[in-house]
């Protein structure tokens, strides 16, 4: 596969999508294929069959290959799913000599202090977050590097997940035939791709309604603050209408795209739906008032669940404001009036978010539909990977053709690597070594 390009795998609980995107002339990101399929082995967000998610990883491969006749073999993957969860932790370390600067290399020690934390059996960390520091007790410190100072300490926002799950999708990719580029978090994927710079700073709160869970992940000051998966999602409103009018699954999820609305005032008691009957028996007629109050009941839960967790990182207080307010993508935004019901319940701007951020002007309208927001933000994060290794590569090249002397003077210079990526080598050395 040619360089400037790359691959996001969104594997959720609805869908696989594959999508190859590469940068073009004005930065901004093309997207030449796209393939999706059924996602049958996957349950809220984690893998229970593996054969059958490996099939639905091809067929959407293969689809996206076609399209843009092209083969694909690295992809950057994302993980979400119940089994993630997030917590504030803060930590510090003493630094030998206070008249030395802080440099990368403290701030690698008090990150890797925070890396030996006790989790819960199975668990592991997956993404250490800073969210501001202190030194020498002077707080509010954005970024500690230069400074001097004997006491290095911070607040992390710590995401933890189950090792077990990521590794099962790195199983899964490896088994489709196709190489682990990356793992990302799919709720920062989806920030990325659907939110702008302004409103990461003013902040944001950006909920990803997917079929099977719903992510949050909260902005403030250009930073993430707080994540959250919550194991609901566009699925069991789907379950409510099945299990309400009694029909098969097929039709209700046809029901809820097609007429659903979150909010049931907006029907009148007189518009009725005639649903065919099973094989031969009398047709069911249900009315749209009833069949919104189904979804909105559902809804209202998923909603208030998301508010306690927004309330949880500290909304409330005046210096924790979330000014932009709210975020909606993913499949489930499309919901009608979800928006409405959104502002309603939380008292917080909201707007549908979809990702066109970084895609280039004309891009087609199906991609830049909230359904794809976390495989366009996974192209984005593999052509960030790609950069980072570029310029590595190249700082070796430089390094080798510096004189013996010259080496010797310099300090070599060292890229602080993200813990993702230490995570997808870690996934990968299990991959290769575990038979």
């Amino acid at each position: 596969m040619e360089h400037n390009i790359a691959v996001g795998l969104d594997i959720g609980t609805t869908k696989i999508v594959a999508m190859i995107g590469r940068k073009n002339e004005y930065g901004k990101v093309e997207i030449l294929g796209i393939g999706r399929s059924k996602s049958l082995g996957v349950h809220r967000g984690v893998v229970n069959n593996i054969t059958q998610t490996i099939q639905s990883i091809q067929q959407a491969a293969q689809e996206a290959e076609a399209s843009a006749d092209m083969k694909i073999d690295g992809v950057t993957v994302g993980i979400a799913g119940q089994h993630i969860r997030s917590l504030q932790h803060s930590d510090y370390i003493t630094r030998p000599n206070s008249e030395n600067v802080i440099d990368d290399n403290d701030i690698e020690r008090l990150i890797n202090q925070v890396h030996k934390l006790v989790m819960l059996p199975g668990e592991e960390i997956i993404h250490v977050l800073p969210q501001e520091y202190k030194v020498d007790g002077q707080g509010e410190v954005k970024e500690p590097i230069g400074m001097y100072g004997g006491r290095l300490e911070a607040n992390f926002h710590v995401v933890v997940g189950q090792v077990s799950s990521i590794r099962n999708i790195g199983r899964c990719v490896q088994s489709s035939g196709l190489s682990l580029e990356g793992i990302t978090l799919e709720p920062l994927a989806s920030a990325n791709a659907v939110l702008s710079q302004e409103e990461k700073e003013a902040g944001v709160a950006l909920i990803d309604i997917g079929g099977g869970t719903t992510d949050l992940a909260i902005f403030r000051d250009g930073i993430i603050r707080h994540t959250a998966v919550i194991p609901f999602g566009g699925n069991v409103i789907t379950e409510d209408i099945k299990e309400g009018c009694s029909i098969i699954e097929k039709q209700a999820e046809l029901l809820k795209i097609k007429f659903g609305s979150a909010w049931p005032g907006e029907n009148k008691d007189n518009e009725i739906v005639s649903i065919p009957g099973l094989r031969g028996r009398e047709p069911k007629e249900i009315t749209l008032k009833n069949l919104s109050k189904i979804i909105h009941a559902r809804v209202v839960e998923i909603i208030e669940q998301v508010y306690v967790e927004i309330k949880n990182y500290g909304h409330e207080e005046q210096k924790k404001k979330l000014i932009a307010g709210i975020v909606l993508t993913g499949g489930g935004s499309q919901l009608k009036h979800l928006k409405q019901l959104v502002e309603y319940i939380t008292g917080m701007d909201t707007r549908i978010g979809y990702p066109n951020e970084h895609l280039a002007g004309d891009s087609d309208e199906d991609i830049t539909s909230p359904l794809y927001a976390t495989a366009v933000g996974l192209v984005l994060d593999g052509l960030k990977r790609q950069e980072r290794r570029k310029t590595e590569i190249k700082q070796l090249e430089r390094e080798e053709n510096e004189s013996v002397d010259e080496a010797l003077t310099k300090k070599p210079v060292k890229e602080r690597r993200s813990f993702l990526d230490k995570l997808t080598e870690r996934v990968k050395d299990f991959l290769d070594n575990a038979e």
